[in-house]
């Protein structure tokens, strides 16, 4: 098993509201390149959890991070003119707080942080460092 430090959360970069599957998601990122969905898990508008690759396999979401992280993303991250927003439902914020802890719970003291801290990308959207200070 390869060393697990961090979660780096991320967003779909898609408007406010869009039902996004993994499936979607493959389909993109396979587009660009990539073996399989670059993210481990997405949180579904109702917060719901979907897996998109395992944990074991080293993820493609952040350049030059994903050796030691795993990558999360919420549907979602636009406002309806496209411009970056938090638009993270009540339901996606208790799935990401639940799978954060959970993954806490095996892996132990993970890191919280968003892809805008590794990128000059918005996403996720907000300052997860202040989002989830409380967890930090």
């Amino acid at each position: 098993m390869r060393p697990i430090r961090r979660i780096i959360l991320h967003c779909t970069a898609t408007q406010d509201g869009s039902h996004i599957d993994v499936a979607t998601v493959r389909k993109w990122h396979k587009a660009r390149g990539f073996s399989d969905c670059g993210y481990h898990y997405l949180i579904h508008l109702d917060g719901n959890i979907e897996i998109g690759r395992p944990v074991a396999t080293k993820g493609a979401h952040t350049r030059g991070e994903n050796y030691d992280s795993i990558g999360v993303a919420y549907a979602g991250g636009l406002d309806k003119h496209g411009k970056p927003k938090d638009t993270m439902t009540v339901e996606q914020d208790i799935g990401f707080l639940r799978l954060a802890n959970s993954l806490r719970t095996v892996f132990g003291a993970l890191t919280l942080h968003g892809h805008n801290e590794f990128s000059t990308k918005a996403c996720p959207g907000f300052n997860v460092q202040e989002k989830y200070s409380f967890l930090i």
